[in-house]
C-alpha cells in the first residue's frame, strides 16, 4: 500500500481484503525475504522479514478504507520512512485468480505487486479483529487503565496469523513489533513466533497463554519470553 494504485479490473467487495496475503515476488533478490499484510477491522500491517536468517527489515501499516472500488490507506507507523506517518495514499485494485494485484506508481516507475491470500483453517477464531491494549496488571498487581491517545499497541489478527505494533501515531515513533502464526482455542492461545523486532532470539519460539473472551474484551494471561508475568485486557477496535 504504498504509491498511487491503479487497476482496470472490477472492484471486489470490501471483506474480501480482510485476511492475511503474502507478497509474490518475482525478483531473485528477495532471497528469503517474506513480506505478509494483515487485514481486519479498518487497520493493515505489513511486515518484511527473514525467518530463516531471523532477520526483521520492517514494517508499516495504518488505516484503510474500501469504498465504491476506490481504495484508501493512512499510515499510522513506517519503519522505512516515518515521515510519510499521517500521510494517505488512494487508489484502486482487483482480486484476479484469487490474488490481489495492485499496479504502485511510484514517480515515473510503474511497480506491479502481486498478493496472494494465505491459506487458513476453515474455522472462524474468536480472535480475528484488530484489538487495542486497554490494561495491564501493574508491579503492585492491581490493573492499570491505558488513556486512549497517539501513543498505542496494536494487534491485528487474521484466522492463522498476527502481529503486533508499538507505535506512537503523531510522531511517527515505533517501539517494537511481532508477529508470526497462532492458534486459539478451548481458552489456550498460543505463538509461533517468525519475526520480532526487539531480539531476533525470540525467532522460533512457541509461546502459550491462557485467554478469555468477556463481556466483548480479550483477557490474556502467562509468561512473557523473558518469563515475566502477563496479566493484559486488549479491547476490540475498529476505525469504521
Amino acid at each position: 500500500m504504498s504509491g498511487q494504485i491503479t487497476t482496470r479490473q472490477t472492484h471486489p467487495n470490501p471483506k474480501d481484503l480482510e485476511g492475511a496475503w503474502q507478497l509474490v515476488s518475482n525478483s531473485k533478490a528477495a532471497g528469503q525475504t517474506t513480506v505478509t499484510q494483515t487485514l481486519a477491522d479498518g487497520f493493515f500491517s505489513v511486515a518484511h522479514f527473514d525467518k530463516a536468517g531471523k532477520n526483521f527489515i520492517g514494517t508499516y501499516g495504518g488505516t484503510y478504507a474500501l469504498k465504491d472500488g476506490k481504495l484508501t490507506a493512512t499510515y499510522e507507523f513506517n519503519t522505512f520512512d516515518s515521515t510519510k506517518v499521517g500521510t494517505t495514499v488512494a487508489g484502486t485494485f482487483t482480486r484476479k485468480n484469487g490474488k490481489w494485484q495492485l499496479q504502485t506508481v511510484s514517480g515515473k516507475d510503474q511497480v506491479p505487486q502481486t498478493w496472494e491470500k494465505v491459506t487458513e483453517k476453515k474455522a472462524a477464531s474468536p480472535l480475528a479483529g484488530a484489538w487495542r491494549i486497554s490494561g495491564r496488571e501493574g508491579q503492585n498487581g492491581q490493573m492499570n487503565q491505558m488513556v486512549p491517545g497517539p501513543r498505542k499497541t496494536i494487534k491485528i489478527f487474521s484466522g492463522d496469523r498476527f502481529q503486533w505494533i508499538a507505535f506512537n501515531s503523531e510522531t511517527g515513533g515505533f517501539f517494537g513489533t511481532g508477529g508470526g502464526t497462532y492458534t486459539a482455542q478451548d481458552g489456550k492461545y498460543i505463538e509461533h513466533i517468525e519475526f520480532f523486532s526487539r531480539d531476533n532470539n525470540r525467532v522460533g519460539m512457541s509461546l502459550s497463554f491462557n485467554y478469555e473472551i468477556k463481556d466483548g474484551n480479550w483477557h490474556h494471561t502467562g509468561l512473557s519470553s523473558t518469563g515475566g508475568k502477563v496479566n493484559e485486557v486488549w479491547q476490540r477496535v475498529s476505525k469504521q
